[in-house]
């Protein structure tokens, strides 16, 4: 390897290992913005959230991938540009594209990584992120007795507390409701002050009340004389109430009712799926034309020509020879047959136009593992003669430039897959409009890199502007 490829190299690695932790750093931040209610006062341990994080992470990969290649080749030969490394590689005869060569192979090589990643880790990452998420998402809150409201958090009783100390575990003005099967509120208990603890293992929530009153309604005996209603009260001055804390322990869903959906399949899986959907809708459409076709040979009706396109009344002469009721028997069971045949055909055009959206999107997670590959080499062709054109490094008009294009290649992607989704666009079409308007953007960048174009020099569209309108002061004096 050449002394000026190893040179390139070394100077490639170091920014895309930064920028592709800065920008994973940033969607993270994003995504514990998104989910901070979820996430915050539920109690869940260090080490689940560190998991859920993890997994966010990896879910990541596909858009922090693209956006670090794109900025650290900006960065790389804009550097090289601002230190006039280019100017001497170029005048030892070196052409642009040659010195590109080893680039090229790492980013090929970081490439087929992410086809592969998308299409073995990404399907298990992307199970196990939403499977946490959701569980995290259904968990209740860890606050179990909120202060001045009433808590329904356990079931079968409300609670209130009017004030906590300053440990958060001393309670004051304590009003317990205990309903019964039914939801009547037939135990009422109240106390000054208590204090509650949890036992081993977070199995129950203890309240130790003291001086309280406890009142109880309870019907009366239906076999006995006197079956009034009756109410027991009683007071106390030390007493417990333990609360079962199951229901707040994080409950793991199943995983594989996560399974078929379609971020957690991979590429033989989506296949399968478009194969074996298409074929149930193609049978459906196969058995509702053979139910129909006996019942439409009642009702074919002859055209009068083709260029007019024009049909014949139908001919009611099968009525004229039948009683009056038999007429109107004969026309009900008609219109009920025909309103069972256009029944069973909106039923079926529902099924089989929800089947096919389902394709539809299969079919945009099939492409997008192509996509974030391809994408990948395309950014690349826009950053390397970019930063060479503006020859600036660092992270400031980089980063501007390198969002700019991001930007507009996530936006334009995005449109598309929506587009593919409803229908309105061919998969091919919509999945790979961004790769097939962003790459003759970067084939002309690397020609004017090449032919050495000040495209990004400011000075130079000064002077063209400061000379046009000269030109139009003298034409008008």
């Amino acid at each position: 390897m050449k002394k000026i490829h190893l040179l390139i190299l070394k100077s490639f690695i170091r920014p895309f290992v930064v920028t592709f932790f800065i920008v994973m750093f940033v969607l993270l931040m994003l995504f514990l913005f998104k989910y901070i209610d979820d996430l915050i006062g539920k109690g869940f341990a260090w080490y689940i959230i560190l998991e859920l994080m993890a997994y966010a992470s990896g879910n990541n990969v596909a858009m922090a991938l693209p956006l670090s290649i794109l900025l650290s080749t900006i960065m790389t030969y804009g550097s090289l540009g601002e230190n006039y490394e280019l100017v001497a590689i170029k005048s030892a005869g070196i052409s642009l594209v040659r010195a590109m060569y080893p680039m090229i192979i790492i980013v090929s090589i970081l490439s087929i990584s992410a086809f592969i990643f998308s299409d073995y880790m990404l399907p298990v990452t992307n199970l196990k992120y939403f499977s946490l998420l959701y569980d995290v998402r259904q968990q209740r809150s860890a606050n179990l007795l909120p202060e001045g409201v009433f808590s329904p958090n356990f079931p079968g009783y409300n609670i209130r507390v009017e004030k906590k100390g300053p440990d958060g575990q001393l309670l004051y003005g304590i009003i317990i409701y205990q309903k019964d099967e039914i939801h009547n509120n037939n135990i009422v208990l109240r106390a000054k002050e208590g204090r509650m603890y949890r036992t081993a293992r977070d199995q129950y929530l203890v309240l130790k009340l003291k001086d309280g009153v406890r009142y109880e309604e309870s019907p009366g005996d239906a076999n006995s004389f006197n079956n009034r209603q009756r109410l027991i009260r009683f007071r106390f001055q030390d007493m417990e109430q333990k609360l079962d804390l199951s229901g707040f322990k994080l409950k793991r869903t199943d995983q594989d009712a996560f399974k078929s959906a379609f971020q957690m399949m991979n590429l033989k899986q989506l296949r399968d799926y478009r194969k074996d959907t298409q074929h149930h809708i193609d049978s459906t459409n196969t058995a509702q034309l053979k139910s129909i076709t006996p019942i439409m040979r009642y009702f074919v009706i002859e055209r009068i020509a083709k260029s007019t396109g024009k049909y014949k009344p139908g001919n009611s002469d099968e009525l004229k020879g039948l009683k009056l009721n038999e007429q109107l028997s004969a026309l009900s069971n008609a219109s009920s047959e025909a309103r069972a045949i256009s029944t069973m055909v909106k039923n079926n055009a529902q099924v089989t136009a929800d089947e096919a959206h389902d394709i539809r999107r299969s079919t945009v997670e099939y492409q997008k593992k192509y996509t974030l590959s391809v994408v990948c080499l395309v950014l690349f062709l826009i950053g390397a003669p970019l930063g060479a054109i503006i020859r600036k490094g660092g992270l400031g008009l980089p980063v501007v430039v390198s969002v700019a294009f991001f930007l507009i290649y996530y936006i334009i992607s995005t449109i598309g897959e929506k587009s593919v989704k409803d229908g309105d666009m061919s998969p091919i079409l919509g999945m790979w409009i961004s790769i097939f308007i962003l790459t003759p953007v970067g084939l002309f960048l690397s020609y004017k890199a090449a032919t050495d174009s000040a495209l990004f020099d400011m000075d130079l569209y000064k002077r063209y502007f400061n000379k046009l309108f000269k030109r139009k002061e003298v034409q008008s004096n």
